[in-house]
């Protein structure tokens, strides 16, 4: 049973869905009695709670005490509707665009062919106005008309599951202590500057820098100046990037790389980034739901995403609490077996390294090298120890490497591709067609066809990695939707005092716990993982290992 809540001038309606589809009774409530009601209803009747957008309507539960089992996500629903091949042909997908698609769109095209990976992430419009009831009867009947529906509808679930989770992630915090990081950025910086001031430690690397570059108005913090200054000293780089200068060689590249890594601790961890995120103890992750186009989650401030080793010291478990760490194993290598069916390869994986299975076998000489193809073969690299070591893992597992080959080649083509639930990837620019199409006409120059080649190539290698990828963000969000229902069943369903989610990164999950109970969170991530991969992968044997740490800060945990 579901039940729709809309709001419109400051009065919720609560219509009941039943299970056949049917619209049943509509309560009218102001916000008041709102929390009464789910409270009333959740504890009753568990239903699916149906709204526009998860954090309009979760956060106001959640600071009065309410937690919900289960939602429909509409924004987040619609935009897997709207995109998936499985409903290709609903008249949710063929219907013209809406105020949905403008509310759902958590997401923009991709950066041009050359760099297809990377996606820009905007916040979700307000679903104001909009009717949630007629939405979602639309979203029932283009799940009912989809080729596989129990795919998609587990998509739809887990990605509802994982609002849920991101809401109540940024609701109780990940525990941290402002003195630990002080301490951190003075031991690594020098003492907390002046505004409009660098650290002392920026200060006279700087110096050195412009010393051993003959430029004592160098600013090394810009690019073209700094660019510039090196060519002067006779150094050939094309761009300031960490890689390329650690290939060179000079005086000047060690206190420029030392530069380059406490400049960066300073602008996205720094002080001015503990003063705006860290409040009462706790840093509060503002995570996108489904913010990168594969699935993955983006962050739109705070750089949860990205949280330096030496930052970490600073996540500490409160009193009596403890920090239970879990991360997947190799999960996308394991994905793309349960994907591929490749039984070579789920033999490897189980029970054990996959890398090191790999060398055991003699495919590759070593872990690296295993680590190196592996990762050639999701991402489709063409050079290098990659490419030279592909015909050794195509012999060893045809079948996860033909998957990743047909993905590829589907891309080239201009095709889409699925995720294992259903998640499709987006079409290739309207630039990028007339690229291919300028490539294939009479007139055609050598320069053109070499274009359009290059141009099909990098969206192969999307497409490559699409469907591991964001198959892999399917699993992770199953995994932690399980976990979430299991530590819900340890000590009640209140997040007051009980073991929860405090932080998630493509596949490590962190559980703040009371002490008592790390033994039973450990083994709830465990069974948790193996259920995941059941839903996706039903019984075919794929191991979803990981490794589980219970600590008092997470710096202890890798």
């Amino acid at each position: 049973m579901h039940i729709v809540l809309d709001l419109h001038d400051g009065v919720v309606t609560a219509t009941r869905i039943e299970g056949d589809g049917a619209t049943g009774d509509a309560a009218q409530l102001d916000l008041t009695a709102l929390v009464e009601f789910v409270a009333e209803r959740e504890a009753a009747e568990r239903p699916r709670w149906v709204w526009a957008n998860t954090r309009q309507w979760y956060p106001r539960l959640l600071a009065a005490g309410v937690r919900v089992e289960r939602c429909v996500d509409l924004t987040l629903c619609h935009r897997i509707l709207r995109r998936s091949a499985l409903t290709a042909e609903s008249a949710l997908a063929r219907g013209p665009e809406s105020a949905w698609d403008v509310a759902s769109s958590a997401l923009i095209e991709p950066v041009p062919a050359q760099s297809p990976a990377l996606f820009d992430v905007e916040v979700p419009a307000t679903t104001a106005g909009l009717d949630p009831v007629r939405e979602f009867e639309a979203q029932l009947a283009a799940v009912s008309s989809a080729e596989q529906p129990g795919r998609i509808r587990l998509l739809l679930a887990a990605e509802s599951a994982g609002a849920l989770i991101a809401e109540e992630i940024r609701f109780t915090g990940l525990p941290w202590r402002a003195d630990v990081h002080d301490r951190v950025l003075t031991q690594a910086l020098g003492p907390r500057p002046a505004p409009e001031r660098h650290p002392a430690k920026l200060d006279e690397l700087a110096t050195r820098i412009r010393e051993l570059l003959d430029a004592p108005a160098l600013n090394p913090d810009s690019q073209p100046e700094l660019l510039a200054a090196l060519r002067r000293v006779g150094l050939d780089v094309a761009s300031t990037r960490k890689w390329e200068l650690r290939e060179l060689q000079h005086p000047v590249i060690a206190p420029l790389l030392e530069y380059k890594n406490l400049y960066r601790l300073y602008t996205a961890n720094g002080w001015a980034w503990l003063d705006a995120w860290v409040h009462e103890g706790r840093f509060r992750p503002d995570y996108v739901v489904g913010g990168v186009v594969t699935g993955r989650w983006a962050t739109s401030g705070g750089g949860a995403l990205q949280l330096p080793k030496n930052v970490r010291q600073a996540v500490v478990a409160d009193p009596g609490w403890k920090l239970v760490v879990a991360d997947a194993a190799q999960l996308e290598p394991r994905v793309l077996t349960g994907l591929a069916h490749d039984r070579a390869m789920a033999d490897a994986g189980r029970g054990r390294d996959l890398y090191d299975s790999i060398v055991a076998a003699q495919v590759v000489p070593s872990r690296p090298h295993a680590k190196v193809a592996m990762l050639g073969a999701m991402y489709g690299a063409t050079t290098g120890d990659s490419a030279r070591l592909m015909p050794r893992l195509r012999r060893a597992f045809p079948q996860a490497i033909a998957l990743v080959d047909h993905a590829a080649e589907e891309g080239e083509r201009g095709d889409r591709v699925m995720s294992r639930l259903g998640r499709t990837s987006p079409p290739p620019s309207a630039g990028w067609r007339a690229v291919q199409q300028r490539a294939s006409e009479p007139g055609a120059t050598s320069s053109d066809e070499r274009r359009a080649r290059s141009q099909a190539r990098d969206w192969g290698r999307f497409t490559r990695n699409f469907v591991v990828q964001a198959s892999a963000a399917e699993w992770a969000l199953c995994w932690m939707a399980e976990t979430r229902l299991r530590l819900a069943a340890l000590n009640g369903r209140s997040l007051s005092g009980a073991p929860h989610l405090v932080y998630f990164l493509h596949d490590e999950v962190m559980i703040h716990t009371p002490e008592q109970f790390a033994p039973q969170v450990e083994r709830v991530l465990h069974d948790a993982a193996r259920a995941a991969g059941e839903l996706l992968f039903g019984t075919f044997p794929v191991d979803f290992p990981l490794t589980v740490a219970t600590v008092d800060t997470y710096a202890d945990a890798k």
